[in-house]
């Protein structure tokens, strides 16, 4: 049986080729090993093996794998939804949350991160596909939340994030990454800071890089079925 180790050396290699096929350098596109539900000895045995991105959904889970790795020197994404009363422990613990989606969220992540840990690192979730099921913000709404965003002491604006409706025609795939990337250009124009696009699992991961994605976040091609 494969086990994590070999599934994270042939996820690399494919997220490499389709860097190189977008004309990227592979090193552009940044693995996610989502670990939800998984156990905290296949984290280690993909941080034994150079993975150092690890993304978490639930914020007690987190917590609970944060401590027991906390000598490995990872870096925790919350990339589930984020509730008003889980701000603090997100604020004092994670590096990274992809799933922003109001200012209010983003000032108590602001007022709540320790001087010492510098910076959160945040994206926007874009609710690309307009589902009333998905968290995210609209496109309408994002210009005006990206630049108070901007403007937060404790929080850096890194990009956006979006989780698309599964599309399995590969040219299809690419529209909400596609609307996306444009979203991110004319913050940028607007000189909002964004270089992050996190976007693409396993099964649009190609579509996703072809768009521009750099963070894509893949859980069970790497760790297995979660239990």
């Amino acid at each position: 049986m494969i086990g994590v180790t070999e599934n994270l050396k042939l996820i690399s290699d494919f997220l490499a080729f389709s860097a190189i096929k977008a004309d990227r350098e592979p090193e552009s596109v940044n693995l996610l090993a989502v670990s939800k539900k998984q156990p905290v000895s296949k984290i280690i045995a993909a941080a034994e093996a150079g993975q150092r991105h690890f993304g978490e959904n639930f914020v007690q889970e987190g917590l609970e794998k944060i401590a027991e790795t906390r000598d490995r020197n990872l870096l925790w994404h919350f990339i589930g939804h984020l509730q008003n009363n889980k701000t603090r422990a997100v604020a004092e613990n994670f590096d990274w949350v992809h799933t922003l989606d109001s200012l209010k969220t983003a000032r108590r992540l602001s007022v709540q991160r320790p001087a010492v840990l510098g910076p959160l690192n945040v994206c926007i979730q874009v609710n690309v596909d307009n589902e009333a099921s998905k968290s995210g913000v609209s496109p309408e709404e994002l210009a005006p939340l990206a630049a108070s965003v901007a403007k937060l002491e404790k929080l850096q604006l890194r990009g956006l994030m979006c989780l698309p409706i599964t599309r399995s025609d590969a040219a299809m795939q690419s529209l909400p990454f596609a609307r996306l990337r444009k979203m991110a250009e004319s913050l940028r124009a607007d000189g909002v800071d964004c270089d992050t696009l996190s976007m693409g699992m396993s099964g649009d991961y190609d579509a996703a890089i072809q768009e521009g994605a750099t963070i894509v976040r893949i859980g069970t091609a790497l760790f297995g079925e979660r239990k």
